[in-house]
């Protein structure tokens, strides 16, 4: 059994916790704080009856104890007392070993029920508990303990629905705050309104780019200082990886977290606040994401250049035209799909695809989602989803980078295989002349060509080697149609496909289309 008293500050429940100042002043239930400190920022996370002479067991943190004194001793003295912790001896003994068990477990107050064992509250308890800080109500005949733990959850139940409201509308006032014009100071003001606090923006080498809040302390202050040491937690170093994506510390009664902003980009947010409140992380979580939106490459002048071309491209311009604005910039495209096979994936999940594999150009349709990277961050493989990629390729090559992702999609799917990227190692076709190679795949593909589910079938499945199942698990088909498809490709081609000379020259022939 833990030692209570060894330094040790037990876990509270997660529950959303209620002042006690609230429980006493409901009127029906007529509680009276009679011993310990009044405090308004005493918590309860929840009610807990026990007439157990020792409940320190029993405890996890946070709860209102409530007893009727069933366990306290009739009479007290150094003769005849029976067996109580912390050793034999009078009232007060036994009383101070029992409030201090509470201490020690966590409990954030007790609760005395008059009647029908005691007509008072002993007076060795009250002494305990101004003793030990522990905050003691007298429970009156009338109210039920029921009655007691039933307000205190109608309270959290209230203080629930007060943080939803408060968290909801301070994401409604980020997100307005990120449309303005200046959206960075906008959102670092709304975000020090909303935690009553203040907050500030690092740069990649640690400076201050913008401050707000009224309660913002000067520059070189213990907190400003505290706060910029926490940035550096989170800040990622140049060959070690990335590090934690939060941290938190507190600096002359302040309470400061710092948030890393974006995959390795160095941008952190820094927050400070006197009281840390319940929906004060989840709100700081949403001003995070939005900054990192709005400190992305896109905010660069490489990324404005890109969206100044993708919207030329959009307005009719020749890729040609525009490919100056894109520099030597090659580009890769990714299909994906949820790695488990469940519902198409929604405008939120492909955002969020999109910000994993660091691009915003991000389309979703049917179960595949599809994105443009920049061909200088080669995706790794992010959690959840299935992926193609192809190979890095120039903008006016789009389109074929388009199906070079959707087929190592199904290569990926059929194999099971979290990520396939499109193989650019040279290969035979490269010794033909390109219009050579197309006339000679135009005449021996003829029969199928006109069948697009036919050719498409007899490459996955030349791809796979001839498994049926895989082909039909990338094709989302049944294994009898795909045996029934490469049958029918056999019949019209006049060729025998377990043929290995036959299976190459289609192999190369199908390269080509």
């Amino acid at each position: 059994m833990p030692d209570p008293s060894a330094p040790f500050a037990p876990p509270t429940p997660p529950t959303t916790p209620v002042p006690l100042s609230a429980l006493t002043a409901r009127e029906d239930l007529g509680l009276r704080q009679i011993a310990g400190p009044v405090d308004e920022h005493t918590l309860i996370h929840w009610a807990h009856t026990s007439e157990m002479a020792d409940p320190y067991p029993y405890l996890l943190g946070g709860e209102l104890l409530l007893t009727a004194g069933v366990h306290v001793p009739e009479t007290a003295g150094p003769d005849g007392d029976p067996p109580r912790p912390g050793g034999a001896g009078g009232l007060e003994e036994y009383f101070d070993a029992y409030v201090s068990r509470i201490v020690a477990a966590g409990g954030a107050a007790l609760g005395f029920g008059l009647a029908p064992v005691h007509d008072t509250v002993p007076r060795a308890l009250v002494a305990a508990c101004d003793t030990h800080g522990l905050p003691l109500l007298e429970v009156p005949p009338q109210t039920t303990f029921s009655g007691v733990a039933r307000a205190v959850w109608q309270l959290m139940a209230q203080a629930r629905m007060a943080e939803l409201r408060r968290t909801t509308e301070a994401q409604q006032s980020l997100a307005a705050a990120a449309a303005r014009p200046d959206p960075v100071p906008a959102v670092l003001r709304q975000l020090a309104r909303r935690v009553s606090g203040w907050a500030v923006l690092y740069g990649p080498d640690g400076a201050v780019l913008a401050t707000a809040g009224r309660a913002a302390p000067a520059a070189k202050s213990p907190a400003a200082t505290a706060l910029a040491e926490l940035a550096g937690v989170v800040r990622p170093e140049e060959g070690k990886g990335a590090g934690p994506t939060s941290a938190a510390d507190t600096a002359g009664g302040l309470h400061l977290s710092a948030y890393a902003l974006g995959a390795g980009r160095g941008f952190v947010l820094g927050i400070g606040t006197p009281h840390r409140e319940p929906g004060d992380h989840t709100i700081a979580s949403v001003a995070a994401v939005l900054l990192s939106l709005l400190t992305g490459e896109h905010q660069s002048g490489s990324g404005a250049a890109r969206t100044a071309a993708l919207v030329r491209m959009l307005l009719g311009a020749a890729p040609q035209d525009v490919a100056p604005l894109l520099g030597d910039d090659r580009w890769v495209v990714v299909h994906a799909r949820p790695a488990a096979d469940g519902p198409a994936p929604d405008a939120v999940a492909a955002s969020a695809l999109g910000a994993a594999l660091g691009s915003a150009l991000v389309d979703t349709g049917g179960d595949v989602v599809r994105v443009l990277v920049p061909g200088d961050r080669l995706p790794a493989e992010p959690a959840g989803w299935t992926c193609g990629v192809s190979a890095p390729v120039d903008p006016q090559e789009w389109p074929t980078a388009d199906t070079q992702a959707a087929r190592a999609l199904a290569r990926a799917r059929a194999t099971r295989t979290a990520l396939v990227r499109h193989g650019e190692r040279p290969v035979l076709a490269d010794l033909v002349p390109p219009a050579d190679a197309e006339a000679h795949a135009r005449t021996l593909l003829a029969p199928v060509a006109g069948t697009p589910a036919l050719t498409e079938t007899l490459r996955t499945w030349l791809s796979l080697h001839g498994s049926w199942d895989r082909t039909a698990v990338a094709l989302s088909v049944h294994r009898n149609t795909v045996r029934q498809r490469i049958a029918r490709c056999a019949a019209l081609l006049g060729a025998d496909l377990d043929d290995p000379d036959v299976r190459m020259e289609l192999w190369f022939a199908l390269r080509q289309d």
